[in-house]
């Protein structure tokens, strides 16, 4: 029951400030009265003034109530918002205890505390002051006071985190890769530039996702941001120059384009570069092709952009055409459009076959990499993927070949729900609420990662590659490290 309500009662509104001493005499009553009767009973006051808190104790000692007490620590500024976003303001100069019992909090509590009956003190620093730093400062020895004043429990806040969609399921797929591993491949896909030092930031990113396990590293193959990630004049660096620099930092891990726009170059001359690639980082270049999409681009750049249709036909030439370039001899090229007399490279690659990813979820697209790729990609929700699994595998049946499925997303990894908070609070845009960012780039624990990827292992996954939303160092691919432990 709120004090306004109460104040309706015994004065002559619920703004008759001069009735809240007897609104107060009328709440202590109904309290004492419930607890007679072993009901339970949630006080949500200030809580400020000692002997009504030690009065709330003995009265749950005289019935023989547990009594709890639950401290909401308030920041002032969260005070002052909250009091500002009301359509009835309080004034600065009143004092005025706002009172809720919300359902959630006692419904929390019961699950928490198996009481038949119980008493519980909620003690908040709430919205109304009568002087924000004197009762801040009421406030800080009331919460330290606390602990000492015999409550069977004290509960502080701790951060929640409104989980995502995606991680709902995660703790049940964690058990299953705990009871049944299942084994992934991971990638690491590098979105933005947007960091001081560029060489030095990506010789620490390199080194530090070959260190902790990733198998690949892909970039963008674009001229300037898209804007699903960022703003046109972003710094941004070309694909195969950064994939070059990337192989001479690092000794293992595949590397590669995610994926190669059909219609920016020459495809004969692409075949050479990745070739070349191939060569320099002793048989790690992964070569990505995909239809292209980004028209703003082609037309600032001065490129033609070709229909779809064009595109395709392109593409379905591409992937042809490059294991022709890339093997033995200099033998001639038809195809549909591209048409090349002498489809000759050398040094040819390390690597025997360089395996060919191919991105795009659609259902021609899929029918392309059945026959063509070793590797599709695929990017969306992840309420998608199996569905696009089970298209590219009756498309591979129908070719006769095996093609791998490789899943492309964004995520945002934190050690534990405070870190994810505090990640989100601090990368979301000024104007986006929290639980929408969060939801957008997978904010999740380690654990919640874990999950996800098991989920996707399920649905036919075999490479989840991962757009840290967070990446301008090393220090979020270190946070992978357990993730990538769990697959292998």
């Amino acid at each position: 029951m709120s004090s306004d309500r109460l104040r309706a009662v015994v004065g002559a509104g619920e703004d008759d400030i001069g009735a809240s001493a007897d609104a107060f005499a009328l709440l202590e009553e109904i309290v004492a009265r419930r607890l007679a009767r072993g009901l339970s009973t949630v006080i949500d006051t200030l809580g400020l003034d000692q002997d009504r808190r030690r009065g709330w104790l003995a009265l749950a000692r005289r019935y023989e109530m547990p009594c709890i007490a639950v401290a909401f620590d308030t920041p002032a500024t969260v005070c002052r918002e909250r009091n500002r976003g009301r359509a009835k303001r309080i004034p600065a100069n009143v004092l005025v205890t706002i009172y809720s019992a919300p359902r959630s909090l006692r419904a929390s509590l019961a699950d928490k505390f198996a009481f038949t009956s119980r008493c519980v003190c909620s003690l908040r620093c709430s919205l109304a002051v009568a002087s924000w730093n004197a009762q801040l400062r009421s406030w800080a020895t009331v919460r330290d006071l606390l602990p000492t004043e015999g409550f069977d429990t004290v509960l502080t806040p701790a951060p929640v985190r409104v989980v995502p969609e995606t991680f709902v399921t995660a703790p049940a797929a964690v058990t299953r890769q705990q009871e049944r591993p299942a084994g992934l491949r991971f990638g690491l896909h590098i979105g933005r530039f947007a960091f001081d030092r560029a060489g030095q930031r990506l010789t620490e990113i390199a080194q530090a996702t070959e260190s902790v396990g990733f198998d690949s590293i892909y970039v963008m193959d674009h001229f300037r941001q898209i804007p699903q990630l960022g703003r046109p004049w972003e710094d941004f660096l070309e694909s195969y120059t950064t994939l070059a620099y990337l192989a001479a930092c690092t000794e293992r891990i595949g590397i590669g384009a995610l994926v190669t726009g059909i219609a920016y170059r020459n495809v004969a001359h692409l075949g050479k570069i990745v070739a070349t690639l191939d060569v320099l980082s002793n048989g790690r270049a992964v070569c990505g092709l995909g239809l292209g999409w980004f028209a703003a681009e082609h037309h600032a750049y001065g490129w033609d952009f070709p229909s779809v249709g064009q595109r395709y036909a392109t593409l379905e030439d591409a992937l042809q055409l490059l294991p022709l370039l890339w093997g033995p001899g200099s033998p001639a090229f038809s195809g549909k459009v591209l048409s090349v007399p002498e489809a000759l490279c050398y040094p040819r690659p390390v690597q025997a076959r360089v395996p060919i990813t191919l991105g795009g979820g659609g259902a021609r697209t899929l029918r392309l990499a059945a026959h063509y790729a070793d590797v599709a990609n695929i990017v969306g929700p992840d309420s998608g993927v199996a569905e696009k699994a089970a298209i590219l595998q009756k498309e591979c049946i129908a070719a006769g070949r095996q093609v791998d499925l490789s899943f492309l997303s964004t995520a945002l990894i934190g050690t534990d729900d405070a870190h994810v908070a505090a990640l989100v609070e601090e990368l979301r845009p000024r104007r986006q609420n929290s639980a929408k960012f969060a939801a957008a780039v997978n904010a999740g624990t380690v654990a919640d990662h874990i999950g996800r990827c098991r989920a996707l292992a399920d649905a036919g996954v075999s490479e989840v590659v991962l757009r840290l939303a967070d990446l301008t160092d090393a220090a979020p691919i270190e946070r992978m490290a357990p993730i990538i432990a769990a697959f292998r």
